[in-house]
């Protein structure tokens, strides 16, 4: 199991950011947060294998529809399976 920490920043709040990330964190069993930061970025913590955490991250780039990603920083260590699901804080 790996972690990866995201700080996604551009126009990625108030798009469904999070929404869509959580719904793509449950289908690939990852485990972990995402929450809105005051600076307006996002910040994405994950738990998983390897592969799904490169498909959450692929998304990160994107984002859903009405997003903006200017830059996405990702961080990679090794997961603890400190969390039981996937939630929006």
């Amino acid at each position: 199991m790996e972690k990866i920490s995201i700080r996604v920043t551009g126009k990625v709040q108030g798009v469904f950011f999070r929404h869509e990330s959580r719904k793509i964190a449950e289908t690939l069993d990852i485990t972990g947060f995402v929450r809105n930061e005051p600076d307006g970025s996002v910040f994405i913590e994950a738990e998983g294998e390897r592969e799904a955490l490169l498909k959450l991250l692929l998304f990160t780039k994107t984002g859903p529809r009405y997003a903006k990603v200017e830059r996405v920083e990702p961080l990679w260590g090794v997961g603890a399976g400190g969390h039981k699901s996937f939630s929006i804080q």
